[in-house]
Parts: C-alpha cells; sequence; structure tokens
C-alpha cells in the first residue's frame, strides 16, 4: 500500500499515465484552474514521476490565465474562462511554456457558486495539444459533472483529465 493522502483511484490512474508516458517516451504538462493542482499533484504521488512530468501550471485567476499561458484577452471574454477556446488556449500555452510533448487543460465551475444557466455548476471543459499536433485541429470537450459538490466535481475533472493524459494507442498500419 502506497502512502498517499489522494483516492486509491486516482494514483492507481496516474501510475498507468506516468508507465504509458514513458513507454511512449512522451513528456506530458498540465494546466489546470478548478482542480487546483490537484492533476500535478496526483502525477507527483508516483516515485519516478520526474521521468515523465514536465510542469504544472495552476493558473486559477484569469491575470494567470492570460501572464502565465498567454490566453488572449479577446478569448477570455468573448467565451469565457470556462470555454472550449479558454481550454484550448491553456493547452497550447502549456505545451509554449514547458516544452511537453503533450498538455493537458481543465477549467471549469466546481461550485458551489458561480454557474448559470448555460454553465451550470459542475461544467468542466478539457482540451489536449500535442506538440506535433495540428494547432487548428482543436481536442477538447465539455462535461457536466452535475452539481456532486465541490470536492466531487474536482475529483472526476481530475480523473478524466488523467485519462486525457494517456498518449494514443498507435494507430496500425492497414493490412496489405
Amino acid at each position: 500500500m502506497m502512502d498517499t493522502c489522494l483516492p486509491a483511484e486516482m494514483v492507481d490512474l496516474a501510475r498507468r499515465v506516468i508507465d504509458a508516458n514513458r513507454a511512449a517516451g512522451l513528456r506530458i504538462a498540465l494546466a489546470e484552474s478548478c482542480t487546483g493542482g490537484l492533476v500535478s499533484a496526483a502525477l507527483t504521488e508516483i516515485p519516478g514521476s520526474s521521468d515523465v512530468f514536465e510542469a504544472g501550471l495552476v493558473t486559477y485567476s484569469n491575470e494567470a490565465k492570460l501572464d502565465l499561458l498567454g490566453v488572449s484577452l479577446d478569448v477570455l471574454e468573448t467565451f469565457g474562462a470556462v470555454s472550449i477556446a479558454v481550454a484550448w488556449a491553456m493547452a497550447q500555452g502549456a505545451l509554449n511554456k514547458t516544452g511537453a510533448d503533450v498538455a493537458v487543460a481543465i477549467t471549469g465551475i466546481a461550485g458551489p457558486h458561480g454557474g448559470s444557466e448555460k454553465k451550470p455548476v459542475g461544467t468542466v471543459v478539457f482540451a489536449r495539444a500535442r506538440k506535433d499536433g495540428d494547432p487548428n485541429e482543436i481536442v477538447a470537450d465539455l462535461k457536466n459533472f452535475g452539481d456532486q459538490g465541490r470536492g466531487g466535481v474536482r475529483l472526476q475533472a481530475a480523473l478524466c483529465a488523467l485519462e486525457l493524459l494517456m498518449p494514443d494507442p498507435p494507430v496500425a498500419s492497414p493490412a496489405p
């Protein structure tokens, strides 16, 4: 049994993420907002994670998203912090700032306040950017985990982000 303060399912998934990315020779980074560093904490629970984990940027405020990740003010003002556009810009910013191969961004409304009719509490947006990817091909998803309490939303968002950090399976060559 590993000495950890985090839920076992999160640590187990983090171990799989570290092992899979190590095997694929990939370095990973995070841009976290509503998870407040929870995903980075899970990854760093794993001994030897420094082989794979490059950096985690907790950019909770809009100012931090602007200053640390280079998210544009126009994008923030037009779409709001909890949007596909901002999550994608956060992921791209994390790639640019860290030199990692893959970056995942998380932004959302954990609650209990801050939700609206269009973006209720439990709304979380994820994006994944690859160093060799097409910057015009946006890989992002909006999920609504429902109002399961702040801790519940943050846990579900962290687990989802860890899943997104798993490397893509190699593309099989077509049969001759």
